[in-house]
């Protein structure tokens, strides 16, 4: 039996790469995210005689949804990779009352699903004697974000179990990868609201596809953590060595419009 490749979030932006490099190795792919439409054209462009694709519409932001998603993407089929891409943001400060219904979506699809997903995932992987994780954190999991306060924190929440559950599955076959990107070109920044903040101003965001090549070599290595791009790796860095005032005072501005 063939095995396959879970992606979420695979309408677009990395979710769509890590779709095009899993093809190009002829694996067959089970896509999910909230716009069918762009799953099934994603889908044509991708299947061959070599490869399956199949698609799976969820919305994350629903415990039940991710529930069944995973109940039908794992029904008669060895899912030996695990890409937890799926992610939402929102811009603003915490204090705005209206803000709460985007906030408390991207707590359930950030942390919620992600966590549901990898340890179901977890289960059936040690059923078929191993299999990969990826857990898409970000360079915002290493320091607290003003303006975007709830993001930084499901940030910084993924990165932290992805190295813990790395560590317990130490031997085991199964292998936990938190990829931590920088600004990237992806719908993203639109969507939580973020044009015209002074990251995007520092410098340009890298294109996804790099992106994506590079944490998928980082996954099929095993590397627990990958940060990538040297900017972004400094990044990372500099908070774990910085004052957190300081390191919080500086992201407040690197945040601000």
């Amino acid at each position: 039996m063939k095995n396959w490749t879970l992606i979420t979030g695979a309408s677009e932006g990395l979710g769509v790469e890590f779709a095009r490099i899993a093809a190009s190795e002829r694996r067959n792919l089970i896509l999910t995210a909230r716009s069918e439409d762009k799953l099934n054209a994603l889908a044509d462009e991708l299947r061959s005689d070599i490869v399956q694709i199949e698609v799976i519409p969820a919305d994350l932001n629903n415990l039940a949804q991710a529930e069944k998603l995973w109940a039908e993407a794992s029904k008669n089929r060895r899912i030996d990779i695990l890409i937890n891409n799926a992610g939402l943001g929102r811009y603003g400060r915490f204090d705005t009352p209206d803000g709460w219904q985007r906030e408390l979506a991207t707590l359930n699809v950030n942390i919620i699903a992600l966590s549901l997903l990898m340890k179901r995932a977890i289960a059936h992987m040690q059923e078929l004697g191993g299999g990969r994780i990826m857990n898409l954190a970000s360079t915002a999991a290493f320091m607290p974000g003003p303006n975007m306060a709830v993001y930084h924190a499901s940030k910084a929440y993924v990165l932290s179990l992805s190295e813990a559950v790395a560590e317990e599955l130490r031997g085991s076959g199964i292998t936990i990868t938190a990829v931590c990107p920088g600004a990237t070109s992806t719908a993203f920044f639109d969507a939580a609201d973020m044009r015209g903040i002074s990251l995007l101003k520092i410098g340009k965001p890298m294109d996804a596809a790099p992106v994506a090549h590079a944490a998928w070599r980082a996954m099929l290595k095993g590397h627990r953590i990958i940060v990538t791009g040297m900017t972004n790796k400094i990044f990372a860095f500099l908070p774990r060595m910085s004052p957190r005032p300081m390191v919080t005072y500086i992201a407040s501005k690197i945040m601000g419009k």
